[in-house]
Formats: C-alpha cells, sequence, structure tokens
C-alpha cells in the first residue's frame, strides 16, 4: 500500500513538474523601459483619427525591413484608434528600430572566481592546469523602438515615446509587436515617468 502511495505520489509531482515546464516552454516574457511625452496643440486625436507613415531619409528608399516594421507600427497603432489613411491624415508618423549587440558572462552560480591558468611545480615535476569556473561570454542585445508623431498642419512633434527591451534574443522583429504596444500603452495621454511593462508572447 505505501509502496502504491509513493507511485501515485511520484507520478503526480512529475506531472506537475511537466505541465509547468511545458507552460514555461510555451511563452516568454518581453519586457519594455517605456518612456512616453505628448504635447499636443489642439485635442488629442480620437479614434478613426488618420495618419500617414514617414521616413527618414536613411530609411530609404524602398525599404524591406522598414515595410515590415511599419506594418507591424499600423497593427499597433489601429489598437490605439489611429488609422492609417496617408490621403486624409492629420499626422505623420515615423517608427525607428535600432539594435545593439554586446557581451555578456551568464551567472553561473559562482559569486567568486574567473577563469585562470594555474602552474605549479614541486620534487615529483611540473604541472599546468586552469582554474574553475570557466565562464564563457554571450551576445547580449539592446533594442530600441521610437514613435513620433507630427502634427501636419503645425509640422510640429506632438507624441514621443520610446520602449527599450534588453535579452539574449536576437529575433528583434517577432519581439517589435509586444513593444510597440507596450510603447503605445496609454495614447494618446501617458503616464509621466518610465515604466516596466511585461507583454508575455508565444516561443
Amino acid at each position: 500500500m505505501l509502496r502504491a502511495l509513493k507511485t501515485v505520489l511520484a507520478f503526480a509531482l512529475a506531472a506537475c513538474a511537466g505541465f509547468f515546464l511545458a507552460g514555461c516552454a510555451s511563452t516568454r516574457i518581453v519586457d519594455s523601459d517605456v518612456s512616453a511625452f505628448a504635447a499636443w496643440t489642439a485635442a488629442p486625436p480620437t479614434p478613426g483619427t488618420p495618419y500617414r507613415f514617414e521616413r527618414l531619409p536613411s530609411q530609404l528608399p524602398a525599404n524591406a525591413q522598414q515595410d515590415r516594421i511599419e506594418t507591424i507600427a499600423a497593427a499597433s497603432l489601429a489598437r490605439v484608434g489611429m488609422v492609417l489613411e496617408p490621403a486624409t491624415a492629420r499626422f505623420s508618423v515615423q517608427v525607428m528600430l535600432g539594435t545593439q549587440i554586446g557581451e555578456r558572462f551568464p551567472d553561473d552560480g559562482f559569486p567568486i572566481g574567473g577563469p585562470g591558468v594555474m602552474i605549479g611545480g614541486g620534487s615529483m615535476g611540473t604541472s599546468i592546469g586552469m582554474t574553475y569556473p570557466i565562464r564563457f561570454s554571450e551576445p547580449y542585445y539592446k533594442r530600441e523602438v521610437t514613435v513620433l508623431m507630427r502634427e501636419l498642419a503645425t509640422q510640429k512633434v506632438v507624441f514621443e515615446t520610446r520602449a527599450l527591451n534588453t535579452g539574449p534574443w536576437n529575433d528583434a522583429l517577432s519581439l517589435l509587436p509586444a513593444m510597440l504596444d507596450s510603447a503605445l500603452l496609454g495614447f494618446p495621454q501617458p503616464p509621466a515617468g518610465t515604466r516596466r511593462i511585461n507583454v508575455d508572447i508565444p516561443r
């Protein structure tokens, strides 16, 4: 009886662990630090307000990546009520995505020490070895998306928002929808200060 109970308990614990790991593996968190600023010269835009995209000289001429970035941005802007209608636009929108690549040493659980070489000698001969832990660097990505909205009647920038994300993933365009949704959270009157916004996305 006791053996059967232990077997059932072990199976239940394994099932729970498997379910937990499967849940963790199915999504990942995109955490963005967002800073947004509004300076509307008149009433803020309401749902249905038309806009058009505007590009910097560095984003011209035809640019397949910028096309995709603007397609993703249009979906995020639609979720806050803006409508892409270049012919009747009241505002222009610039979207810029930048990525920097660095290196980091992941935490290996050893708070003291680092890679090194050990050379020793004695009456029995000499020895050469390596000290522990041995750590290898890995690439680390810093991404920032910026959205600038300009009022066409006055040519003034009336809305600016930035979302910064760092992490080991190199698929910036896969993270972009979550970063843009975070950047536009609270539009058209975002709260002051920098906010940390987390969005779950499928792996």
